[in-house]
This record gives C-alpha cells, structure tokens and sequence, in this order.
C-alpha cells in the first residue's frame, strides 16, 4: 500500500529540489533548512517513482523523473531536479539568473499498471483525464504524459497521438494491436 504524502511533506519536497538546484549552482543563501525533519518522515524514504518539473513563465522549462521505484522519494527529488534542469535533452541547462523565475513542481508517482483495453475506442473510454497519467510501449520505444498534460492536452484523442510522437512512434500507433499502454496516478506539489 502506498502512503499519501501530506501537503506538508509536499512543499517540503518541493523546497528540496529548489535547495538542490541552488546548492548545485552555487547560490544557496546561508541559514538553517527547516524541512531537513519533516524529509525524515518513512513515507519519504519508500522507493517510488518520482517527476520534477520546472516551469518559466508558464512553459515547461524541464521535466524528468523515474517511472519506476528505483529510489527513495527523498533521493529520486534531489535527483531528477538536477537531471530537470541541467540534463533534459529539450532544453539548454538552467543558468542561475534563471533560478529565481522557474516555478518547481514534484510529482509523486503510484505503481504503474498494465491498462487492460480491446480496441482504440475502448481504450479512450477507459482513460480517465485529469486522473492518469499514461505510458506508451511498443518495443523500445516509450514515453509517458503525466496526468497533469491533460490540462494542455484534453481531447484523448489527441493525447495518445501527441504521446505516441514522443515515443518515437507513428501519431496513430495507439490504435494498432502491439501497444502497451499503462497507467498511474500521482500526488503533486507545486510552488504555485
């Protein structure tokens, strides 16, 4: 069973991975961290997948995670803040005049579960906007939108063929037989 993490443990997950990046650059101002207790807590140290995200003025400006439960949520933050700013293949690394205007967002991954389904349609009554995030397979070739691209992106239709274009694949590799779709939900915090 998975633990919910409070909003508390949320927002101090969220100011880890601003420390982590302001440590990483070097601009940390100095003075006593006040979450370094609440990060102790159990239920942020089981192993699960983990995203973070920056945005820059409402644009995504980074975005990587660990799908899977690799790393205890503590570490998979530390760790995917500094692969969201410095290692997304989509973006130049972040500067540090850039640090104060990117808002962070982490988010806190269920397990995945295979998404049993017939066909196309089938599938787009079985995904739920707004609620799942989705992994596409086919292959080696993967991607994942996490449930809160559903706000960008709100027709189904046009989700799995943009999900299917990061993959790699054809826009409409969705609705052929040979493809795995998964799903999860997440708990996010978020600086706004």
């Amino acid at each position: 069973m998975e633990r919910k993490i409070s909003e508390e443990q949320g927002q101090a997950l969220v100011k880890l991975a601003r420390k982590t990046l302001a440590d990483y650059l070097g601009t940390s101002p100095a003075g006593q961290d006040d979450t370094m207790e609440i990060l102790k807590d159990n239920a942020l140290n089981m192993k699960r997948g983990v995203f973070v995200t920056l945005h820059k003025k409402g644009q995504l400006r980074g975005c990587i995670g660990f799908l899977d439960a690799r790393e205890p949520v503590v570490e998979a933050v530390r760790q995917n803040a500094i692969n969201a700013a410095f290692r997304d293949p989509r973006f130049s690394p972040l500067k540090p005049s850039e640090l104060g205007e990117i808002d962070i967002e982490v988010s806190v991954l269920t397990e995945p579960a295979v998404l049993e389904y017939t066909d196309s349609q089938d599938l787009m009554e079985r995904l739920r906007p707004g609620i799942d995030g989705v992994i596409i397979r086919q292959g080696f070739a993967t991607a994942t939108f996490l449930p809160q691209v559903w706000e960008q992106l709100p027709d189904k239709e046009e989700f799995l063929c943009q999900l299917c274009l990061k993959a790699g694949l054809s826009a409409h590799a969705w609705r052929k037989a040979g493809v795995e779709v998964l799903t999860y939900q997440v708990q996010y915090f978020g600086e706004k």
